[in-house]
């Protein structure tokens, strides 16, 4: 029993609420972190196969690792959850967790805590721990604690909720004997021997301190050198290793090259790419948004003007072709180009020569062009908007940017490296992105594509506490997180209830007017489906919102709509 001097554990109301089962999508939510159900036997197994492939030292320290992290993960909770309740109250989120997830029951017996003095002792009783059953099952009673994953949940809970190493010792085991177990835990400073103990969580530390030296680095590189870092290109889809096949076979020649995708997916960073893989790596990379020049300068802009070519050109000034001199010009929204200059364009492209405006002078010029465009050409030279010679000309090499929701697998490694590009801008440090996070970011339609993308990650971190993980409301506080109609959470008993309980009211007016519509239940859903996605506008990941599914569902219901009209 708890003694006197400690308050009994709070209710774990708080912490069954944020557990949810979700059957219709087969997965398992612990706030923004998916979760398994796992067979202790499973386990059990591994834990055996670790025990003879590696021997009992290192799947001790393996297990311990993988504790430490599991703990890290349930500490990120602790504050969010009880942000106004006692320390004590705040912390037995941990070991509450720890009875909710099935590992251990926990009993607090000491919790003396000086942060400013840099004291922290805790002592727990554990009673049904599934690390002694299971191993004294397979190996017998042993003469040294077996609680390993336990005990490293433990020192990386305490660890990541004060931010300092803290680690526990498992004084008493019920896989040694006695009937339950008993750890005590201390900042590592206090502990005589707490250097050893810290060993066993460090795998190899001079390769984790190099690992860290290294993302410092990075994180200075995107800093100091912002072009550098732009001609990172992230991704290892299918469609994008493509696009990159393409550019590296191009990039030593000096082919024009037009980039042709949709608003958003980062063609002038792919542009920068190819100039910095290609032999003139070293010269000027000159980038021109025809769209954004007013239709009178664009010429002067592009091919310079002479002194007096117009009101107020003071003096004689090259233009781009001239600065990009040996290097790559980008043209970026190349089909917003008026006629006139198109045709100047051509002649550029063909000869290696410009005029400058106002002059009847030639100048050679040495350069690769890139032409970039969202918008069709071939549309465009039809409707007399772009000239059909000027097309044949740089369409020699298209290369096409794929959108990024055909490219789901380079979310998360996107999203991962611009926050730590925006750590580094911001001065601030997220954990990461919780699982809901990333299961939004899968399942987004990425009209805006990865400027959409960029404009989320920036927005999360900003939004986010310092340390904690990004989770979807912050990536889009827009939208609705709800758990879907089928989700389910775990009730005081242990039972499992409907987390939003439909009106009972509700189900029968619904009921009623089923049966006045004749309709089946099958046509009631190919109907609502329909109606979703038109009031969507075709923007299935929206749909998918509005009807309490995730789009992979929609999708599927979708295709099996389709094959039932055929």
């Amino acid at each position: 029993m708890t003694p006197p001097s400690l308050p009994a554990l709070p209710s774990d109301a708080d912490l069954r609420r944020l557990v949810h089962f979700s059957s219709g999508d087969g997965r398992i939510w612990l706030s923004g972190q998916r979760m398994l159900l796992v067979h202790a036997a499973a386990l059990q197994a591994l834990r055996r196969e670790l025990m003879a492939t590696l021997g009992p030292q290192n799947t001790r320290c393996l297990l311990l690792r993988a504790g430490y992290a599991s703990g890290e993960g349930d500490a990120l909770l602790a504050r969010q959850v009880r942000p106004h309740a006692s320390l004590f109250d705040v912390f037995a989120v941990g070991p509450q967790l720890h009875m909710l997830e099935g590992a251990v029951q926990v009993t607090p017996q000491v919790f003396e805590v000086d942060e400013a003095a840099g004291h922290f002792r805790g002592v727990f009783r554990w009673d049904h721990s599934w690390e002694a059953e299971v191993h004294t099952r397979d190996f017998g009673v042993q003469s040294e604690p077996v609680c390993w994953m336990l005990l490293g949940y433990a020192s990386g809970y305490t660890s990541a909720f004060f931010g300092r190493p803290t680690l526990y010792k498992e004084t008493q085991c019920a896989g040694a004997g006695p009937s339950h177990c008993l750890i005590e835990g201390r900042f590592a400073e206090e502990w005589p021997d707490g250097d050893a103990m810290a060993r066993d969580y460090d795998p190899d530390s001079m390769l984790v301190r190099l690992d860290e030296l290294n993302s410092q680095v990075q994180a200075l590189r995107t800093q100091l050198q912002p072009s550098a870092a732009s001609t990172t290109l992230i991704g290892n889809s299918p469609a994008f290793n493509q696009t990159l096949d393409l550019l590296r076979m191009a990039a030593p020649t000096n082919v024009t090259v037009l980039l042709t995708g949709e608003t958003g997916v980062g063609k002038e960073r792919v542009a920068r790419a190819l100039h910095a893989l290609s032999t003139r790596a070293d010269k000027p990379f000159i980038a021109v948004n025809c769209a954004a020049l007013p239709a009178e300068l664009i010429e002067s802009e592009l091919f310079g003007a002479e002194k007096g070519a117009f009101t107020g050109a003071t003096s004689a000034r090259p233009g781009r072709f001239e600065r990009a001199h040996g290097g790559t010009l980008l043209l970026d929204e190349l089909g917003e180009l008026p006629l006139a200059a198109q045709a100047k364009l051509l002649r550029v492209l063909q000869e290696g020569e410009i005029e400058r405006l106002g002059s009847a002078q030639t100048r050679k010029v040495d350069v690769r062009v890139i032409a970039a465009t969202n918008i069709d050409l071939e549309q465009a030279v039809a409707e007399g908007r772009f000239r059909r010679d000027l097309l044949y000309r740089l369409n020699v090499y298209p290369i096409r940017i794929p959108p990024l929701r055909e490219r789901v697998d380079d979310i998360e490694p996107l999203a991962r490296h611009l926050l730590a590009q925006y750590a580094a801008t911001h001065g601030k440090r997220a954990q990461g992105f919780t699982e809901r996070a990333l299961s939004a970011l899968r399942e987004h339609d990425w009209p805006g594509n990865v400027r959409e993308l960029e404009n989320l990650i920036e927005r999360g971190l900003i939004l986010t506490p310092p340390g904690a993980l990004i989770d979807a409301p912050m990536l889009f506080p827009q939208q609705h997180h709800h758990t879907s109609a089928a989700s389910t959470t775990v009730n005081a008993a242990g039972a499992l209830e409907s987390a939003a309980p439909a009106d009972p009211a509700q189900a029968s007016a619904l009921y009623d007017t089923l049966q006045r519509s004749g309709l089946s239940l099958e046509v009631l859903e190919d109907t609502l489906i329909r109606e979703a996605v038109q009031r969507a506008s075709g923007n299935l990941a929206a749909a998918a919102r509005a009807l309490g599914l995730t789009r992979p569902q929609l999708s599927y219901r979708l295709a099996r709509l389709q094959e039932r009209a055929r």
